[in-house]
């Protein structure tokens, strides 16, 4: 009887779990609606008192998405001045909804990555698992290991999908 072989464990890919690059932590979301007049006008002397009188301590080390969800007018100057509030508590703030910040994070850390830790490596960029990571960062990974990579796939190392081979050098073009 021949022994049982690990094709898989022998076949020398690397994976890479996008999870790891996920933010860590809690992600919170300040709505700056509740903060305008009737939901829809911003009044300068009211907004900034409404301001000064919020708690930031419940934004303590979070990530804070900043946005509007009201069908109303907002300057600029007025998700600055949340920022502003935001920026000493909070672990990250960014304009956008839940789901822009969590690409946003998602993105830097992707590029904080070192590449060159993959150089000729076969990667599996894993598919499946506890979090959903949006196609976003698939994107960014894919372009950050591939003047790197020898290779990148996706899936699972027992089932891929080929994405990326680097030619030979010694092949005619």
């Amino acid at each position: 009887m021949e022994p049982i072989v690990n094709k898989v464990a022998e076949s020398g890919l690397v994976t890479l779990d996008l999870e790891q690059f996920y933010p860590k932590g809690e992600i919170k979301t300040f709505d700056l609606k509740g903060y305008l007049f009737m939901e829809l006008i911003l009044k300068e002397k009211d907004f900034r008192t409404a301001l000064q009188n919020t708690d930031w301590e419940v934004y303590r080390d979070t990530y804070v998405a900043v946005t509007c969800s009201a069908d109303a007018i907002i300057p600029v100057w007025a998700y600055m001045l949340v920022a502003s509030y935001l920026q000493p508590v909070a672990k990250e703030v960014v304009f956008g909804n839940e789901q822009e910040l969590i690409n946003t994070i998602l993105q830097r850390n992707i590029q904080q990555m070192d590449a060159a830790e993959y150089a000729d490596q076969r990667i599996v960029v894993k598919g499946c698992g506890d979090i959903h990571i949006p196609e976003t960062a698939y994107v960014a990974a894919t372009q950050k290991l591939r003047p790197f990579a020898k290779s990148i796939m996706y899936g699972e190392p027992c089932s891929t999908v080929p994405i990326f081979k680097k030619a030979m050098a010694n092949k005619p073009a």
